[in-house]
Parts: structure tokens; sequence; C-alpha cells
């Protein structure tokens, strides 16, 4: 069952990507398959994490590439400072996402502005997180409407 909601999940936050033309909207995709979980309160925490982290990798990544540029010493910088900012807000279950995030930010070839990336990024896993989030509450209230086939 619950690689039937990821599957769903996943096409429901990648098709209206397409629609939209966001080339990299898989990023939609991997989010929801990431954050939805076999328990929904484990869902909305997971999302919670893929948000934070990448809105805080996202905006360190983005500091980082506006003031210093894109290079190996900049990224690793990028990594510290999204892992420790983190920490700092008592949110280190976000961390390694912020890691990510400012990882796809700095190494991952783009083309626009450093701007227009963190915007898609962001927006691509709110978008996915939100999409686990819906299913997964759905298949809640579905399951606990279901009735019981052990005659119980």
């Amino acid at each position: 069952m619950h690689g039937l909601l990821s599957a769903g999940a996943a096409i429901i936050a990648y098709l209206p990507t397409q629609a939209l033309n966001q080339r990299e909207g898989f990023w939609s995709a991997i989010t929801a398959i990431a954050v939805l979980q076999t328990e929904f309160r484990a869902t909305r925490k997971v999302g919670r994490d893929q948000l934070l982290g990448a809105a805080t990798g996202g905006l360190i990544g983005l500091g980082i590439w506006l003031g210093l540029g894109q290079h190996l010493a900049a990224y690793a910088l990028a990594v510290i400072l999204s892992l420790t900012a983190c920490w700092v807000l008592n949110v280190a279950s976000a961390a390694r996402l912020a890691g990510i995030t400012a990882t796809i930010i700095l190494l991952v070839p783009h083309d626009g502005t450093a701007q227009h990336i963190f915007g898609s990024r962001v927006m691509e896993v709110g978008w996915g997180v939100t999409v686990a989030i819906i299913v997964g509450w759905l298949a809640t209230r579905l399951a606990r409407s279901a009735p019981d086939v052990t005659g119980k």
C-alpha cells in the first residue's frame, strides 16, 4: 500500500510541474516520495524537515553563490553553514536536507540566475511536501473509515 501511495503522490506532484514547463519538476516527485511515510504524524514531521532544510540550505546556498561564487571552497562553506544553522535553530533533523539543497544549488549545473534556482528548488520541494501531506492525510482518513474485514 505504501508503494502505491508513494507512486501516486510522486505522479500528482510531478504532473503540474510539466504543465508549468518546470524542467526539474522531478524534485517535486522525489520530495513526495521522501516525505510520505506509513504514519501520518511521521509524514508531517518529515515534511517539515524537508521544507525547513530546503529553505535553510537554499538561502545559505544562494547567499554563498551571490557572495563568493560557485567553487568548491564556497560549496564546502555553504554545507557547513547550512548544517550549523539547522543545529543552532534547533531543527537538527533538517540539517542533512539543508546540506543537500546547498549541494543542488552550488554543484548541479543550471540555466538561470541564482535567485531563480533558489525559488525553483523551494517551490518544487514545497509542492512535493504539500502533495505528500495531503495524500498521507487522505490515506489515514480512508483507512479509519474502512470497515474492519476481520469482523471485529
